[in-house]
């Protein structure tokens, strides 16, 4: 009988390994002072100076980028996949008012293609220095025949640091509220289901064709990065009392906003009132895809939801127009009778 080995197998080590040496450097340029450990031990170390803090929360978050992966497989895409999971683990934790400290990757693959690897690493360490957090460690896993070949699975784990009385729970959300939505930078990473079950399985689109309707070509404006609002989100809070902040990912609006709005409280949301990629109109006509499905499955524009006292509305917006972000009054919140819906679209 032929001798047996992992590699034989399917796996590897000696090329894992060679990878972990490969990507050190680039993982290592997203080290904070408070990291202790490096690149290849059993677990990431970090240092906590919580001399500043009166009462800490850890905040966590863990996500991944779903089947927006599906078309990077297509398009042989593979360096922004990785700006998507740290956005979206990030951009959970920042709605708590909690500062990022640090992030895990999980790479799953039926075996493991280097150079591909490394592209979807420099996603994650360009996704970590816009967030200002570690990429501290992670987990490459080659699973000979679980995955298809070419194709590999991505997960992140973040946690975040804040000040007890600095927490954004929406505890604080009251009748008379402004709603200010932050533009979203497209389709993000939620809903790439219904997306590719319309213009590729109906419609039979070439992600390689230029669609005049959004002024692109078509796989590059599916593969445009999710927005991470870090810097945004923690500039406000330093300043402005933030009733709530909702982060618009699967569900849509309709799904995430309920999250942060108090019992007794109802949102109100103005349609008209932000400007729409064109992505959206197009989805919507290309599949007849009925008003209300867009809304509770796209972000439709808004990225982010910032809940906020009416006196301070101006001066946020002003601020959110000089960090560059398109911002824009969406709604309010209302006093909601026994047993409505706690969002109405009007």
């Amino acid at each position: 009988m032929k001798k047996s080995s992992y590699k034989n197998a399917g796996v590897d080590i000696e090329k894992g390994n060679a990878f972990i040496q490969a990507i050190k450097p680039m993982v290592e340029s997203t080290f904070r002072p408070e990291v202790l450990s490096k690149i290849g031990g059993f677990a990431g170390c970090v240092s906590l100076n919580l001399e500043r803090y009166k009462k800490p929360i850890l905040v966590s978050s863990t996500d991944g980028v779903g089947t927006k992966l599906k078309i990077a497989f297509m398009m042989d895409r593979h360096d922004t996949v990785g700006i998507d999971l740290v956005a979206m683990c990030v951009n959970d934790i920042v709605v708590s008012g909690a500062k990022p400290l640090f992030l895990l990757d999980y790479i799953a693959t039926s075996q493991l293609d280097p150079e591909k690897a490394a592209r979807v690493v420099s996603g994650i360490v360009k996704g970590c220095i816009e967030a200002e957090c570690s990429l501290i460690g992670g987990e490459t896993a080659e699973m000979p025949g679980f995955y298809k070949e070419g194709e590999y699975d991505l997960a992140g784990f973040a946690v975040g640091i804040v000040e007890d009385a600095q927490l954004i729970d929406g505890s604080t959300v009251t009748v008379g509220d402004k709603l200010i939505g932050i533009a979203s930078g497209g389709l993000h990473s939620n809903g790439y289901s219904l997306v590719r079950k319309v213009l590729l399985d109906h419609h039979k689109m070439d992600l390689e064709e230029r669609v005049e309707e959004i002024g692109g070509v078509l796989g590059e404006e599916l593969l445009r990065p999710t927005k991470i609002y870090v810097k945004t989100i923690l500039n406000l809070t330093r300043d402005f009392n933030i009733g709530g902040i909702a982060h618009i990912t699967g569900g849509g609006i309709t799904g995430n906003l309920p999250r942060i709005i108090s019992k007794g409280c109802k949102a109100i949301i103005h349609k008209g009132t932000w400007e729409i990629p064109p992505i959206f109109s197009f989805l919507k006509e290309k599949g007849n895809i009925p008003e209300d499905e867009m809304l509770r499955t796209f972000n439709n524009g808004i990225g982010m939801i910032l809940i906020v006292k009416t006196k301070e509305n101006g001066e946020i917006l002003g601020r959110l127009n000089s960090l560059g972000e398109k911002a824009f009054v969406i709604g309010e919140i209302v006093k909601a009778e026994k047993e409505e819906e706690p969002i109405e679209f009007v």
